[in-house]
């Protein structure tokens, strides 16, 4: 039987969004323990042009070492199930669903396969599939870090850099779900949208340098790596604790001489190389929080699919407000 194809963004070699290109390419057919999802929504992350990069060069021992492992890039999704294999019983044909493939990729194209156990679940029914696709990198990362790794409690104070971007959004409405007082940190632009979403002070980092002030918090939570472990002792409790998502060199030498000799400590946690079982318990966690209303997406832009290089050139600018989100299907937005 002649396999039937598709649309998606192939990349066969690390380097700029030049490598990304929009080709035919046939549609994978699911196995017995999985299912094939007619991709409705994706997202362009800060993560993805690292991954399309190959940068740093130790993400690579996962990613692959010369070229990337997966052809098709992108890990986020919202979709619809359009079979199943006869081993799947979770889930069923027409089921709308959302999630993430991680380092499998495949969410660069009209459909993809996922095993019934990975990390996705039925999409809530108060988000559009645009929606979910948003909240999944942001979200994802930042309850990782806030939850699971610091147990962040009310009353604490945190500050949060990069508070307008895609895991920085999040992060604020997390934090305020779970107590704390929060303070964002961003560009002019961008103060007042940081304000509406819940954060009870707002820096604009053109304007001061929080390292500078005199305030101090017990968690600093650097969402995109502008910053530094050593820069923000001093604005840190004596307790304190200095979060990043973003790998260096650096970040890792501060993360194990903190552990060793400092009161306060630096933490950084590759969120999406964790176990299944671990990243699907946390799903659940927030997909109950959308269905109580407690997060709200940000969508700065939308791309359609033959778009995705483009969309990684306006993310790489590093001015991106929230998420940006590729439609795949039309209509996606509404």
């Amino acid at each position: 039987m002649k396999a039937q194809k598709m649309n998606a963004i192939i990349s066969t070699a690390y380097g700029s969004a030049d490598v990304l290109k929009l080709q035919q390419v046939d549609r994978p057919v699911p196995e017995q323990d999985e299912v094939l999802i007619k991709v409705h929504a994706t997202t362009v992350t800060n993560a993805h042009t690292a991954m399309r990069t190959g940068y740093p060069l130790f993400g690579r021992l996962f990613m692959g070492l010369m070229k990337p492992k997966m052809e098709i890039s992108g890990t986020d999704f919202s979709g619809e199930i359009v079979a199943a294999g006869e081993k799947v019983k979770k889930y069923h044909i027409g089921d709308s669903v959302f999630g993430s493939t991680d380092l499998n990729g495949g969410s660069y194209a009209e459909y993809l396969t996922i095993k019934e156990n990975e990390v996705f679940t039925l999409k809530p029914e108060n988000y559009t599939h645009a929606q979910a696709t948003a909240i999944i990198d942001g979200a994802s990362t930042a309850y990782a870090f806030l939850k699971n790794a610091i147990n962040l409690k009310a009353g604490q104070k945190i500050l949060i850099n990069g508070a307008s971007g895609s895991i920085g959004t999040a992060a604020v409405q997390l934090a305020k779900y779970f107590g704390a007082e929060v303070t964002g940190v961003c560009s002019t632009a961008n103060v007042s949208m940081v304000k509406s979403i819940g954060a009870d002070y707002v820096i604009d980092y053109s304007k001061t340098d929080f390292t500078k002030g005199s305030k101090k918090y017990d968690v600093i939570f650097d969402t995109v790596g502008k910053s530094s472990f050593k820069a923000c002792k001093p604005v840190l409790e004596n307790d304190g604790i200095y979060l990043t998502p973003v790998l260096t060199l650096g970040s890792l030498k501060d993360m194990m001489i903190s552990k060793l000799f400092s009161s306060k400590k630096a933490v950084f946690m590759a969120t999406g190389l964790r176990d299944s079982k671990t990243k699907s318990k946390e799903f659940i966690a927030i997909k109950k929080l959308i269905e109580n209303n407690k997060l709200t997406p940000v969508i700065d832009r939308y791309y359609q699919l033959p778009q995705i290089p483009e969309a990684h050139r306006y993310v790489e600018k590093g001015h991106k407000k929230g998420n940006v989100v590729i439609s795949i299907v039309e209509g996606v937005e509404s």
